[in-house]
């Protein structure tokens, strides 16, 4: 199976953000973004790998920044690991303002895809080609993404193992709530 590079897959998807896509807030809904992700993350990664991608988990949803009803998104995105079935796209969305020619950053996400075959079964991707400096730097801090991700999910299920409610009504002590424990 021949490697293939980000750039080979690199995949841009514009919209213009219509009103019916703002919240109650007269935002745009971080719905329609996480949707629109979605479906960038599909085609980078189909790209890639010939095959049918669905999406296993979304990392990292910051919304940095509003976006407003008549901007321009644009979803950048770019296969940044692979594994032996699934690929880690990484995706920039930036927000231009066209009557103001205001260009901002508005969320960045990386989102784990599969690839399967027409039965729905696993299949192997191709092997990522890094190419440059920063393909090098995007695959190692995934690399990283992953270990830290699966050291917390560790760490979690050994907590609820481990669950003492002395200990957990200790660390709310100094929180924003009320214990009234009903028996």
């Amino acid at each position: 199976m021949k490697a293939k590079s980000p750039e080979f897959s690199r995949t841009t998807i514009t919209e213009l953000m219509i009103p019916s896509y703002a919240n109650f807030g007269g935002k745009i809904h971080g719905g329609i973004l996480l949707s629109l992700m979605d479906k960038v993350a599909y085609v980078c990664g189909t790209k890639h790998c010939g095959a049918y991608c669905v999406t296993v988990s979304v990392d990292n949803v910051n919304f940095l920044q509003p976006v407003e009803v008549g901007d321009l998104v644009s979803m950048l995105a770019s296969v940044n690991y692979v594994g032996n079935t699934s690929m880690v796209v990484g995706i920039k969305v930036i927000a231009e303002n066209v009557r103001e020619s205001i260009v901002k950053h508005t969320n960045t996400s990386y989102l784990t895809m599969v690839a399967k075959d027409d039965k729905g079964e696993l299949v192997k991707v191709p092997p990522l080609l890094l190419e440059t400096e920063i393909d090098i730097r995007r695959f190692a801090e995934a690399i990283k993404r992953r270990k830290l991700k699966a050291d917390f999910e560790q760490q979690m299920n050994q907590e609820k193992t481990d669950f003492a409610l002395q200990k957990e009504i200790n660390l709310l002590r100094d929180q924003r709530c009320e214990v009234n424990l009903r028996n």
